[in-house]
């Protein structure tokens, strides 16, 4: 890909952000973007012919640009299923306040524009991608609750981990995000971990 096309790419993507960032929830249309960015919306196409696939690339960018893999580095690198598990309830946790404002605006396009809904569902599928790696860590240390099967324990942390409940906790009911990383990380143990093993 030539650097023009990199940097027309990259100047789409940022101005995609930026009005997600916003809270343009009803204005991320391709025009809207194309006027942001400063280009046609012919050009535009040429790069997302499609406006879920703009949406897609968008929320990959954010991560790339809030150095996802960085923040992720702890988990992926952990020596025990325990530590993974806070690694990654650590990570995704702290990782929601940044990226808030962007998941607020899929949250409210989601039901009624389905390439908002597709966009959102391809990183929520990331996240739990991270929920089951943690999980499976847990249960080949044997450390993994008898409770739960693999994907049931995934299904549990991927809940406990949604940023609706985020939102809940520290706006609504006021928490720190301290407390909500601390009690998150107390309460996967509690349901999710072996009694011999939790803290």
């Amino acid at each position: 890909m030539s650097s023009e096309k990199v940097n027309t790419r990259k100047k789409i993507l940022t101005a995609a952000l930026k009005r997600l960032e916003a809270g343009h929830a009803a204005g991320v249309r391709m025009s809207d973007i194309a006027k942001q960015a400063g280009i046609s919306r012919q050009a535009l196409y040429l790069h997302f012919p499609a406006r879920a696939e703009l949406l897609i690339a968008t929320a990959h960018y954010l991560d790339e640009v809030k150095d996802i893999d960085v923040r992720l580095a702890k988990s992926r690198t952990a020596a025990t299923g325990v530590e993974r598990l806070d690694a990654f309830i650590e990570a995704w946790g702290n990782y929601i306040p940044e990226i808030y404002g962007v998941g607020k605006a899929f949250l409210a396009m989601k039901d009624t524009d389905e390439a908002a809904a597709v966009a959102w569902e391809d990183r929520m599928q990331a996240v739990r991608h991270g929920c089951n790696a943690a999980i499976k860590a847990l249960k080949a240390d044997a450390a993994l609750s008898c409770d739960h099967s693999v994907k049931q324990a995934t299904d549990i942390l991927w809940t406990m981990l949604s940023m609706r409940n985020w939102e809940q906790l520290t706006g609504a009911c006021g928490w720190s995000q301290r407390r909500y990383i601390e009690t998150t990380k107390l309460l996967a143990a509690r349901i999710l971990l072996k009694e011999n093993v939790q803290k």
